[in-house]
C-alpha cells in the first residue's frame, strides 16, 4: 500500500505558510490634533469673519475713546463726573454678561480634556468654510516641554527679554502719559497763548449749575468746548500712522521702525514745551497719539515673533505685566510732576522714549522675514 509522500519542511515553506495565513493584528485608530484640523479645514468664511471682528477691535477702541470724550462734554457740565463714571460702566457690565455666550477656543477645551466641545467648535468652523474634518479621533498633542519663566531668562533670550521689558514699560508709560498730559495741559492752562480759552472757561464756570462739583476745593478748571474738540482730534491720531507703520515694519524691519517712532515720540514730547497756538498744540498732541499707537503695534508684533511657540504666551504675558506698571506710574508724572514743573515732566517722558529707542535699535534679533519658531 502506497503511502502519501510528505513535503519536507524548509525555510521557504515556512515563509510561504506565514504569507498565506497572516496573523491578525489590531488596526491602529487614526488621530488628529487641533492644528491638523485647522490645516485640513483651510481658509474660508470663518477666517474672513474672524479677521473682520478682530480687526474692528482697534476701531472699537478708537470709537470708545471718542465716545467717552463726547459723553464727558455733555455729562460733566450738567450732572457731574460721577454720573459720567456710572454711565460709562454700563457697557462693561453688559460685556460681562455677554461672555457667557462666547464659545471657548478648541485648543483650550482639548487641553482641559473637553474634547467633545472642541470637536463641536471645529465642526462648526468646517461647516462655515464648507470643508471637511480630518478622519480619526481628536487628541491633545504631546508636548515634550512647556514654557517656564526661567526660559525667558535663559542665556539665549536674556538680553532680548530684558530689552523687551524696558520697551514695553516705556511705551505704556508714554502712551498713558500722552493721554493724561493732554488733559492736564488743557485743564491747568499750562500752554502759553491760550487767553481766549481761559475766557471761555470762565463763561462755562459762570453758567455751571449748583452741584457738588461747582463747590469742589480742587480748584480745577472745567473744560471748554474747544478743549473737548482738541481731545477728540488728538485721539483720532491713533490710526493716522497705521499705513506708514505697516510699511515701516515690513521694509525697515521691526527694530529700526520702532527706534524711529520712539525717537520721534521723544521729540514731540519736548515740542509740547514750545509756546504755540491752539492749532499747534492740537498738531503736537495729534502726532504724539499717532506715534505712541504705532509704538504699541510694532512691539506687539515683535514680541509675538521673537519667542518660540512654547514661550510665546509667557513672553507676551510678562510683557503685559510690565506694561501695567508703566501705566500706573504715568499719572504721577502727568498730574503731579507736571503741575510742579512742565519742562521737568516733559523731559522725563522724552528721556524714557530715548532709552526705549536705543533699546529697540540694539535688540539682538530682527524678526523681519523670519518664520515663527515652533521649538526653543
Amino acid at each position: 500500500m502506497a503511502t502519501k509522500q510528505t513535503e519536507p519542511v524548509t525555510v521557504i515553506s515556512l515563509r510561504k505558510l506565514s504569507l498565506e495565513t497572516p496573523e491578525s493584528q489590531p488596526k491602529e485608530s487614526k488621530t488628529f490634533t487641533v492644528e491638523d484640523a485647522v490645516e485640513t479645514i483651510g481658509f474660508g468664511r470663518f477666517h474672513i469673519a474672524l479677521f473682520l471682528i478682530m480687526g474692528s477691535t482697534g476701531v472699537f477702541w478708537l470709537a470708545g475713546s471718542l465716545l467717552i470724550i463726547g459723553l464727558a462734554s455733555v455729562v460733566i457740565p450738567t450732572i457731574g463726573w460721577r454720573w459720567l463714571i456710572r454711565i460709562a460702566s454700563i457697557p462693561g457690565i453688559i460685556l460681562i454678561l455677554a461672555f457667557k455666550f462666547i464659545p471657548e477656543s478648541a485648543r483650550f477645551n482639548v487641553s482641559t480634556g473637553n474634547t467633545q466641545a472642541a470637536l463641536a467648535t471645529l465642526q462648526h468652523i468646517a461647516k462655515m468654510n464648507r470643508s471637511v474634518m480630518p478622519e480619526g479621533k481628536l487628541v491633545e498633542p504631546i508636548l515634550e516641554k512647556r514654557g517656564r519663566f526661567a526660559d525667558l531668562l535663559d542665556a539665549k533670550y536674556l538680553r532680548t527679554t530684558l530689552q523687551i521689558w524696558v520697551i514695553w514699560l516705556g511705551i505704556s508709560f508714554a502712551y498713558y502719559g500722552v493721554i493724561l498730559a493732554s488733559a492736564e495741559l488743557l485743564e491747568r492752562d499750562l500752554v502759553c497763548g491760550s487767553g481766549a480759552k481761559s475766557e471761555s472757561q470762565s463763561e462755562v464756570a459762570v453758567t455751571l449749575p449748583d452741584t457738588e462739583e461747582s463747590h469742589s476745593p480742587c480748584h480745577c478748571h472745567m473744560f471748554a468746548p474747544s478743549d473737548y474738540r482738541t481731545m477728540i482730534i488728538s485721539t483720532a491720531g491713533e490710526i493716522a500712522l497705521n499705513p506708514l507703520n505697516i510699511l515701516g515694519i515690513n521694509f525697515l524691519g521691526r527694530r529700526l521702525s520702532l527706534s524711529v517712532t520712539m525717537g520721534c515720540t521723544a521729540l514731540f514730547f519736548l515740542l509740547l514745551n514750545i509756546c504755540t497756538s491752539s492749532a499747534g498744540l492740537i498738531g503736537f498732541l495729534f502726532m504724539l497719539r499717532a506715534l505712541v499707537a504705532a509704538n504699541f503695534n510694532t512691539i506687539y508684533i515683535y514680541t509675538a515673533e521673537v519667542y518660540p511657540t512654547m514661550m510665546r504666551a509667557l513672553g507676551m504675558g510678562t510683557s503685559g505685566s510690565l506694561c501695567r506698571i508703566g501705566a500706573m506710574v504715568a499719572p504721577f508724572i502727568s498730574q503731579v510732576l507736571m503741575n510742579a514743573s512742565l519742562l521737568g515732566a516733559l523731559c522725563l517722558f522724552s528721556s524714557v522714549c530715548v532709552v526705549c529707542a536705543i533699546s529697540a535699535f540694539t535688540l539682538p534679533i530682527e524678526t523681519k522675514g523670519r518664520a515663527l519658531q515652533q521649538i526653543k
